[in-house]
């Protein structure tokens, strides 16, 4: 088989590459916008798709694919530099919200126990409004009981929440750069 098969398969999918590269493109094109080891990953992208169309044309012309395992070797390099750093960058933003995050005698409400509370109470109430529906559509009860007992439900639920929380030290609700953190305080 000629290499004229595997060159024009390989340049096929280096154009079909463009979901990685250009992103990578637009990342380097930001410069100090990104973080560091952003813009390595994104050199790696380039390095590798570039490298992938290099041996799309050098298997066309019949070249050797030394200068392609060369690419490869700094693409490689490249990913484990960006590794390396997003790692770093990692623990100083860690340390950073660690040092923002101190409080000596806070104790946070964990959100799963307040969400649980709300969730399960939410349901019964949910449940409660369906059962007593089909009750009532059945002619067996008035249509009282069908709105009060499901809004006392739901009124118990977040009261019970609120309970969790103001117990537990109360919940803050603060926005960082990377999305909701939540925990009431008082």
């Amino acid at each position: 088989m000629s290499a004229l098969v595997p060159g024009l398969a390989l340049g096929a999918l280096t154009a079909s590459g463009c979901v990685w590269y250009v992103p990578a493109l637009v990342d380097l094109r930001a410069g100090a916008d990104r973080p560091v080891s952003r813009r390595l990953a994104a050199l790696a992208c380039l390095s590798g798709w570039g490298t992938a169309g290099l041996a799309a044309a050098l298997l066309l012309t019949g070249a050797p694919l030394a200068l392609a395992g060369a690419g490869m070797l700094a693409c490689v390099a490249l990913r484990l530099a960006a590794w390396v750093r997003a790692r770093g960058e990692a623990r100083e933003d860690a340390a950073c919200w660690a040092a923002l995050d101190a409080r000596s005698d806070v104790r946070h409400a964990p959100h799963r126990v307040v969400g649980a509370i709300i969730a399960v109470g939410l349901t019964l109430a949910t449940a409660t409004g369906t059962a007593l529906t089909w009750v009532h559509a059945r002619g067996a009860l008035g249509a009282a009981p069908v709105v009060a007992a499901p809004v006392a439900l739901a009124a118990c639920t977040l009261a019970a929440a609120v309970v969790t929380v103001r117990g537990r030290g109360g919940v803050v609700v603060a926005v960082d750069g990377r999305g909701w953190r939540g925990w009431l305080r008082r």
